[in-house]
């Protein structure tokens, strides 16, 4: 298959990505595109490509970071970027990717989550408490926010009144892409994070970062950057996909009242729920970039070595050669097959948090609220400025 040259995708690719994103699946699964940041790379839209390139290892990750922020700036530029995230998990290959992972994955475990579920209960009661008798919510604001960042603070031990900030770093650094407000964001995370794990060490409490500090495999421990790397992922992607997850879901369903009203009838069907929330708007709008390594072909296509591959999971969970009828919300579709979390060596680490928090959100919302109801008009609901995640800016409701 040949093309003429880049797609150069628009804002539409972010504030319309379903049907930009149909059409791109539809014209071929494979394309070659500028995203709205300016990076040139092979676009992945189709179902069975995306989980093909995501088990692929002629697609590498490795400091993939480093080479996005070359072309950006110029080979003899610094990097505003902190070196400290260059040991990020998203950003490695095997046999560095396996002992980071190793070293980490057995904190993130189901069964390690699960004792989490009367904290976040507890917490998603109070910001609920603070939503009642009011005249109008804004649910990012007022509980989507709040309910993951607070969970994930606590978890790795970061001090309550910073959590504002770490929200903040953490939204310039997602969709910021290669600028340099993102990279000033990476250091004052870093610098933070140094800190604060210096302290972990010196004295450790009962929290996941002094887990992680003392942490060992076979005598093997995380250096200081690795602490950091692993860290700003867990934070990162312990509250971005949450937020998301909570918005888009209530979204989803207030468009379909049919599966609000089966999802209040029948609690049993929440965690198919969740799936089909995460799928129908998928958190995640690319997934990381990888590199080829050589020269690959995949569904007719030949891409280069050395380009830049990046794998639409919003477009992939709504290939219709997967998924039947898939622009439709269904909560009792069949669990599993969705690639909300990614797929093969990068699958999401915080899965089992984010599905805990979220069966818990919809769940206490449910019990709490008769009557969810949008203010917000379809015209003016707008998506976060970001390729990275599918989230929206604000959606204000009516609660009671």
């Amino acid at each position: 298959m040949t093309t003429t040259g880049p797609l150069v995708l628009g804002e539409d690719f972010v504030q319309d990505a379903h049907r930009v994103g149909a059409k791109l699946r539809e014209s071929a699964p494979i394309r070659h595109v500028v995203l709205p940041s300016g990076l040139p790379v092979w676009l992945v839209t189709g179902y069975e490509e995306a989980r093909a390139v995501a088990t692929d290892p002629r697609f590498s990750s490795q400091r993939v970071y480093d080479r996005m922020h070359r072309m950006a700036l110029g080979e003899d530029d610094e990097s505003p970027f902190s070196e400290d995230f260059a040991m990020n998990l998203l950003n490695l290959d095997p046999p560095d990717h396996t002992r980071l992972r190793k070293l980490v994955a057995k904190t993130f475990t189901g069964r390690a989550i699960a004792p989490l579920r009367p904290r976040i209960e507890q917490i998603a009661d109070e910001l609920l408490d603070a939503m009642t008798g009011r005249d109008s919510v804004e649910l990012l604001e007022a509980y989507a926010y709040p309910l993951p960042i607070r969970v994930i603070t606590e978890l790795l031990g970061v001090p309550f009144d910073d959590r504002d900030q770490f929200t903040a770093w953490s939204k310039t650094m997602v969709d910021g892409g290669a600028s340099e407000a993102a990279g000033a964001a990476t250091m004052r995370m870093a610098g933070y994070l140094h800190g604060l794990i210096a302290a972990k060490r010196e004295n450790p409490e009962d929290d996941l970062l002094s887990q992680l500090v003392h942490a060992s495999e076979d005598g093997d421990r995380l250096s200081p950057s690795e602490l950091i790397a692993v860290s700003v992922v867990l934070l990162i992607g312990g509250f971005e996909t949450t937020v998301n997850l909570i918005s888009g879901g209530v979204l989803s369903l207030s468009r379909d009242p049919g599966q609000l009203a089966l999802l209040r009838a029948d609690r049993s069907l929440m965690p198919t729920a969740i799936e089909e929330f995460l799928r129908h708007e998928t958190p995640n709008i690319l997934s990381s970039p990888r590199y080829t390594t050589e020269e690959v072909e995949i569904a007719g296509v030949v891409i280069p070595a050395g380009d830049f591959v990046m794998v639409s999971w919003l477009a992939a969970n709504r290939d219709p050669a997967r998924f039947t009828d898939p622009g439709r919300l269904d909560i009792t579709r069949p669990m599993g097959g969705h690639l909300a979390f990614g797929h093969g060596l990068h699958f999401c680490l915080g899965a089992p948090l984010a599905r805990l928090e979220g069966e818990i959100a919809f769940g206490r919302l449910l019990d709490r609220f008769a009557d969810i109801e949008v203010l917000s008009a379809v015209d003016d609901l707008r998506w976060r400025d970001s390729t990275a995640m599918h989230g929206l800016e604000s959606l204000e409701l009516r609660l009671r």
